[in-house]
């Protein structure tokens, strides 16, 4: 009696297991999955197209056609995205990504820039605001001038109305 109880549990475990099997089955993942196009997204081609390995064409590029076929044999393999990015960062290195990662030196190389332009420009209107109110303060020209500057200004007037006469 206690060997039929043994034998149904026993039974009843492979029925499970066979079930549980089936329903944890490996997704076949091809080029046209979304899962693929994240995971294709993140890779630069390197021939010189410019464009990610999603988008690069297979009929031109040979390089793209070898990596798309790699990054689906992955996939199918049961890597995920995280692994597939850091293999491939491992080999490349961070060339090889269309986006930076969001640590480290990268970080500071994509946000230096900016920062470094902002603080130019709020120097730049410090400056310029600084040099209007220095000129709105400045004293204005004084009208009368001095002695020797007037019998210059005389004798050079006089000067020229006698040429003036002279030929007119």
């Amino acid at each position: 009696m206690r060997n039929k109880i043994y034998l149904g549990l026993l039974l009843i475990a492979f029925i499970f297991q066979g079930s549980i099997l089936h329903a944890e089955a490996k997704e076949e993942f091809d080029y046209k999955s979304p899962e693929f196009k994240a995971v294709a997204q993140q890779f630069a081609c390197t021939c010189g197209c410019g464009q990610d390995h999603y988008e690069c064409d297979p009929n031109t590029c040979q390089l793209t056609k070898d990596f798309k076929a790699d990054l689906v044999g992955m996939m199918n393999k049961g890597w995920d995205k995280d692994k597939i990015r850091q293999y491939y960062v491992n080999i490349y290195g961070e060339e090889i990504l269309t986006a930076p990662e969001k640590n480290g030196f990268s970080l500071t190389a994509w946000v230096l820039p900016f920062v470094a332009l902002g603080t130019a420009g709020g120097g730049l209107f410090f400056v310029i605001r600084k040099w209007v109110k220095r000129k709105g303060t400045e004293e204005p020209v004084m009208e009368n001038q001095t002695t020797e500057e007037e019998v210059e200004g005389e004798i050079l007037s006089s000067i020229i109305d006698e040429e003036r006469k002279k030929y007119l």
